[in-house]
């Protein structure tokens, strides 16, 4: 008998086996992606990390309050932890703020559409399980590359490193 043909034999009439496969192949995925994620959030390219000193809640507090005083619009804040705790599960503090300016981004969503996908910016925060305390954001340079941009292009949304920056001071 032909391999191909005694494996779909096999599989045919043992679908056991096909759903232990299955385990074993979404299992082993499973554990090589966590054992693979740091605890510090160090994704690697395209996310600028900075510490703060505060809290996840004061620090994006902070941010929010930098945005709201310079004329941009805080489109929404993302719980993340708050809406784990509210159906039981437990993680540690971490949120999204969603920020933008429709005179920044809409220039860059003319230029790629795909952009969309990324804007309005976002900035995350969260704490890792040393206590430490993050903010994290989309690297300029990087979202360049990512939709073919030049650095003039995206130079409107660079300003998200300097208010990053006064919220972790």
């Amino acid at each position: 008998m032909h391999r191909a043909q005694h494996w779909r034999d096999c599989l045919v009439e043992k679908p056991a086996l096909v759903l232990l496969l299955a385990l074993v192949v979404t299992t082993s995925t499973a554990v090589l992606a966590t054992s693979a994620r740091s605890d510090a959030m160090d994704i690697g390219e395209g996310i600028i990390r900075k510490a703060s000193s505060r809290s996840v809640p004061e620090t994006l507090d902070r941010l929010e309050s930098n945005l709201k005083a310079k004329g941009v619009q805080v489109f929404a804040r993302i719980d993340h932890s708050g809406e784990a705790a509210r159906v039981g599960l437990s993680m540690p503090p971490t949120q999204v703020l969603i920020f933008g300016n429709p005179r920044a981004g809409t220039p860059v969503m003319l230029a790629a559409p795909t952009s969309a996908i990324d804007l309005p910016l976002k900035v995350l925060g969260w704490q890792d399980a040393a206590g430490k305390v993050w903010l994290g954001y989309t690297d300029p340079k990087y979202f360049a590359r990512r939709f073919g941009l030049d650095e003039k292009q995206v130079a409107p949304l660079a300003v998200v490193a300097d208010l990053v920056d006064a919220a972790v001071k």
